[in-house]
Formats: structure tokens, sequence, C-alpha cells
């Protein structure tokens, strides 16, 4: 007997993310409210698109789920309150809080709101479940250090919590004092309080890779550059789409995708990935089989910095300080978000898209190779390729119709 069918929860960085991702298969999203989410400093969203979002959520009976989950410090929750009775007017299905602080003023100011525990309150065990239970809590958002035999565990324990899980993007390092390092390098975990200390060691940097006599080449760490600066300390991507149906027998009621900060077209093409194989491990075998398959090819056509499993299947990481920076196969191209179907379609254009590209049309349900006849400026005047930038549509024929809303992709 198959167990109950997770949520997909996807990340919302501005409004078209948060549409992108539930035409493509979430069941929900989460995004931040202005100065108290994680993503600060990328967070599109303002109280005029918020209203807008949460409108189109109820609109299309879809969850979304505010993030609270910065640690807060004194200034913050002065300000706290005010926000509190936005955040009442918009009536979310839960907020997502890390601080017993923030969750004190939450409990006091909306006490019938649902919460659900962060994954930066690095909750990685049973006791840790049971206490923020206590508080309160409806849903866990599990440390990615948790192994899926500790998933199975927490279940069991207390079946009464909602589970959630990260299972795709970026691996974070660490927070403050909650640091990987010392783990990796020296087999000494700071979080047990054995810290090796190697944020204090010395670094050099070199032109090229250095030979370290180490079987697991813990110290040989390669420096990456592009043009938004240098990275010392890189890791593989998340990707755990090989071990859904573990995750949905071991218990978690939600699958999260990281990625407030990523593109439109990894939102989509992420949540596609997921939906279809969540919904083909209720179809049996051989058809779910099939979808990790065709959902493989499809992450890979992504930017990605190599995929690892992270910590899911025990305590050698799969994921940290290798060889990363995938290079992507095919790039973004636009979006069309109408409900049309015709071989002329409006598409906004995000990079450049030329009538002798190579393309791929990115649909909910299916992946077709077109040809663009031709394209034509928002004048309606025929040009050789289509730029983006400006915020503008562009007319394209396709040599074949096209129904509804979709992803476009050239080969590069």
């Amino acid at each position: 007997m198959k167990v109950k069918k997770p949520e997909l929860l996807a990340p919302a960085g501005n409004l078209a993310k948060m549409k992108t991702a539930f035409t493509f298969g979430a069941d929900a999203v989460y995004f931040g409210i202005p100065n108290f989410s994680l993503r600060v400093r990328i967070n599109q969203f303002d109280e005029k698109s918020i209203l807008e979002a949460a409108k189109y959520c109820r609109k299309k009976r879809k969850k979304f789920y505010i993030t609270l989950n910065i640690y807060a410090h004194n200034e913050h929750l002065k300000k706290l309150p005010k926000h509190l009775k936005f955040v009442k007017e918009i009536a979310p299905d839960a907020i997502i809080i890390s601080d017993p602080g923030v969750l004190q003023v939450v409990k006091k100011e909306l006490p019938d709101t649902p919460i659900h525990i962060s994954t930066q309150a690095n909750v990685t065990n049973v006791e840790a479940v049971k206490f923020w239970q206590a508080q309160g809590a409806e849903r866990i958002i599990l440390a990615r250090e948790v192994t899926l035999k500790e998933v199975r565990e927490i279940k069991k324990e207390v079946p009464g919590m909602e589970l959630e899980c990260f299972v795709h993007g970026a691996m974070c390092m660490s927070y403050s004092g909650r640091c990987i390092l010392s783990k990796w390098m020296t087999n000494r975990s700071a979080n047990l309080g054995d810290c090796s200390q190697p944020c204090r060691w010395k670094y050099k940097t070199v032109s090229k890779r250095i030979e370290v006599v180490d079987d697991k080449d813990r110290f040989n760490i390669k420096i990456e550059e592009d043009q938004h600066g240098t990275y010392l300390f890189n890791s593989y991507d998340m990707c755990l789409i090989e071990h859904v149906a573990e995750l949905i027998e071991g218990g978690i009621d939600s699958v999260k995708i990281e990625g407030r900060a990523k593109s439109v077209f990894y939102v989509g093409v992420v949540s596609r990935a997921y939906r279809k194989v969540i919904n083909a491990y209720y179809e049996g075998e051989n058809e779910y089989q099939k979808e990790i398959e065709l959902a493989k090819k499809e992450l890979y056509k992504l930017a990605n910095r190599g995929y690892g499993k992270g910590f899911l299947l025990g305590e050698d990481p799969d994921h940290l300080f290798n060889d990363s920076a995938v290079a992507a196969s095919w790039e973004f191209a636009g979006i069309c978000e109408d409900q049309e179907s015709s071989n002329m379609r409006r598409v906004f254009i995000h990079n450049r898209l030329r009538t002798e590209d190579e393309i791929e049309i990115i649909t909910p349900n299916e992946v077709i190779s077109v040809k663009a006849l031709n394209i034509k400026n928002n004048k309606k005047e025929e040009i050789d390729s289509a730029h983006g930038g400006k915020n503008e549509f562009f007319l394209v024929e396709f040599n074949k119709e096209i129904k509804g809303p979709f992803l476009l992709r050239v080969k590069i």
C-alpha cells in the first residue's frame, strides 16, 4: 500500500518564479518578508507584490509559507510586531522560524498561525523534534545533515509531527559556530565539541592544484573564480531525485527545493522533474525508474556544481570540496506565460534567441524540439535575433503548435 503523497515545496524569489513553480507542479511555495528573511539582499518581494502573491495562491488553491527565519537581534524584535500585522493580513498557511525569540513574538501576535521550524534551527534528533513540538510547531524542516535512517527514527518516535527536507539545491557550509570544515578536514566535529579550528589555519592560493598524499584528498581545495568573485570553499549541489521513494516511505511530508535566488528557469525545470518523479512513484516501479532517468537528464542540462546526495545515506558526506561547476549544455532563452495554443507565441526573452538556434520547449508535460521560423519585435518588425534584458516580449513563430505556458532553452 502506497503512503500519502508528499507536498512539493518550491522557492519563490518573486512573482514570476512563484507562478512558474505552480505551473510546473509545485503544491506550495515559500517566500520572505523583507528584512526578516535569510534572503534579504535578493528578495524581490515587497508588501504590494506579496499581497498579489497571496491572492494568486488562494485563487489557485495553493499553499504559501512566509519565511521569518533570521537570527534576530533586539532591533529586529522591536520591528517585528508591525510586520506581523501585515502577515496576519495575508494569512499564510504557515510561518517558517528558526529563532526562539521570533517564535515567542509570533505566538503572541499570531497565535492561530501554524509554525514551521526552519532548517536553520539545525534539528537533527528526536528530542529536538519533541522540544519544538512542545513549543507549538506543526512541522520541522530537518537539518541537511540528517540521514535517511534518522528520518525514519524521528517519524516513528514523533508520528504527529510533519517532516520536511531539502531534496535539491545548494548545500550551506556553516552558520556562525555551526561549521562542518573541521569534520571534513580532520574528522573532528565542531558540532560535537571537538573542533580543530581549521578556520584559523594558514592558507595560501596557488595557480594550480597541489598534489596531496591523502586517500580522501581532503586538503586539495580548488579555487574557482567568475565575474562575481572568488570561491574558496565550494560544494556539490544536493540532488536526491533517485531517492524520492525512500524519502516518501521514510515519512517525509514535504520535499523542498532550495533556490529563491535562482532563475525562473531553474525553478520550473527542477519543480517539473520532482513533480513527475513523485507522481510516477504511485504508478509503479517501471514508471518510477523511467521518470528518474528522464529527470536526471533534465537536471544535468541546468548549470550546476556537480550533484551529490549530501548526508542522506550516512556519515561520509557526498558533497564537499570536490571539482565542481559543471557547465550547462543548454541556456535559458525565454518564457511564455499565456495559455494560448498556436505556432505564433508571445515570448519574454531572457538571454538570446536566433532562428538558427537548436531549441527545446519545456511544458509541464513534455519537452519538444522546435525551430523558430521567424522572430518579430513588439512593433511586429521581423528580426534575426531577440535579446533579453529590456523586459520586452517578442513574437516567435515555431514550426509546431505549442499549447499553454512553456520555458524555452537553446543549445549552447
